[in-house]
């Protein structure tokens, strides 16, 4: 599970916990960069997901230990003494093998999980593995024409699997940023001497094909600073912390006056404080792009033609400049077609 994917999920959970407040909700996060190399854990360990699970009130307990191969065998036994009568994998990933790890994790139990719609004659390996599923939900194929936005996928999951409707308006994200780290931005706020009108720019993601050149961050800043509008406006440029050392580098050579660096190294929070104090959001497909709806910042996303499920679900206070053809890289995506969505969206 990643940042976006929780942003939407946890409107579920939250149903879920209204239909059944009885229920234990028990979280799993599988970690795909599992590593047994030891210098990769400090990062994998801290990703910022963890901080948001554990503030949110829908989720009883989280497994969060598995970024190593040693943890992650600690992890299944741990779930294992639970003896869960019933699991869920909500997992759209290698649904196969996530199928053998429920099946591990409640030998004895109910579990249900989700299946492609159909299996090539060559993955006979991985239909077996589906078997081990009591029960399966058809897995939606994101290429598929008019596929429905992920926050309607999740809800039809959870209504399947738990028999809850969740209408479109309980489907739109919240997050509830704790005072502490609101009085962290202000704070921020005031010492970077940030005008009324600020900008927040996002040109990373996880996967290098969603990311955009940080150079071209502050070129757009010197672009937008050149227009009347922008002129007095603070811009924050959000940086990964693994890249800050980088980062810096370019911004001592190339950012304009009046921007900043900003990385949330000490709490998740950090991030949706920070955002929900700007004026627009400009970044690549990301977790950044949902979380400004989740705050109602207006946000500008740049964006692959690959994944229409997750475009921002506020339609009106978001813009989407999409590459021109299938499979192409953000990278593609140039600063005119930036600039023009900047000077023509009416929310800036």
């Amino acid at each position: 599970m990643a940042i976006g994917d929780f942003t939407y999920m946890q409107m579920c959970f939250r149903a879920l916990k209204q239909a059944h407040p009885h229920l234990q909700i028990h979280l799993w996060v599988d970690e795909r960069r599992r590593s047994d190399n030891p210098e990769d854990w400090p990062h994998l360990k801290n990703y910022s997901l963890y901080d948001w699970l554990t503030a949110s009130p829908y989720i009883d307990q989280t497994y969060t230990q598995n970024y190593s191969p040693a943890l992650h065998a600690q992890s299944i036994a741990k779930a294992q003494r639970e003896e869960y009568p019933i699991v869920v994998s909500l997992t759209h990933m290698a649904c196969h093998r996530y199928a053998r790890l429920t099946r591990e994790i409640s030998p004895r139990g109910f579990i249900v999980g989700l299946k492609k719609q159909k299996y090539r004659f060559f993955e006979l390996s991985k239909k077996l593995s589906i078997l081990k599923f009591n029960a399966t939900m058809p897995l939606y194929e994101s290429q598929e024409r008019d596929v429905p936005h992920v926050s309607d996928i999740y809800a039809q999951w959870f209504q399947t699997a738990f028999g809850i409707d969740i209408p479109k308006p309980d489907r739109y994200p919240t997050i509830q940023i704790p005072d502490q780290w609101m009085r962290y931005a202000r704070d921020q706020f005031a010492t970077w001497k940030l005008p009324p009108q600020v900008v927040f720019i996002n040109a990373y993601s996880k996967g290098e094909e969603r990311c955009w050149p940080l150079e071209r961050a502050f070129e757009l800043i010197e672009q937008m600073r050149a227009q009347p509008k922008w002129r007095e406006a603070g811009f924050i440029v959000n940086v990964v912390p693994e890249d800050m050392a980088n980062a810096q580098a370019l911004y001592n050579r190339l950012a304009p006056p009046d921007t900043h660096l900003f990385s949330a190294v000490d709490n998740f929070f950090q991030l949706p404080a920070v955002l929900s104090l700007c004026s627009l959001i400009i970044t690549v497909e990301t977790a950044v792009m949902h979380l400004a709806n989740a705050v109602h910042v207006p946000v500008i996303a740049l964006m692959r033609q690959n994944n229409p499920e997750w475009v921002p679900i506020d339609q009106e206070n978001s813009a989407v400049i999409l590459v021109k053809e299938m499979d192409a890289w953000v990278t593609k995506i140039e600063l005119p077609e930036v600039m023009e969505k900047v000077l023509s969206w009416p929310l800036c």
